[in-house]
């Protein structure tokens, strides 16, 4: 399943820059973890008042992970700090 083209099928609408928008994938037997890595301002709009737009890309992007009899965590992480994190692992 190509989680990449779905995530971004349904956020590229959302965010001021998609291009600028990071999504890695991990993995597992079961469990696929989607990181989205954007700056601060497309991260509020990706989670939503109150979580309301995260929880509907979870429940979307978690229906197409059923059909590999995966289950899908989604997680908005801000750049910054994952540029932060790699520099400092230099």
């Amino acid at each position: 399943m190509d989680y990449k083209t779905i995530i971004h099928s349904f956020i590229d609408t959302i965010v001021t820059k998609p291009e600028e928008v990071d999504i890695e994938i991990k993995e597992e037997e079961r469990d696929v973890t989607i990181s989205i890595y954007a700056d601060n301002e497309n991260v509020s709009r990706l989670i939503g008042k109150h979580g309301v737009i995260a929880n509907a890309l979870r429940e979307a992007i978690n229906i197409a992970g059923k059909e590999d009899n995966k289950f899908v965590h989604l997680h908005f992480e801000d750049k910054a700090k994952k540029n932060e994190v790699a520099a400092e692992a230099k």
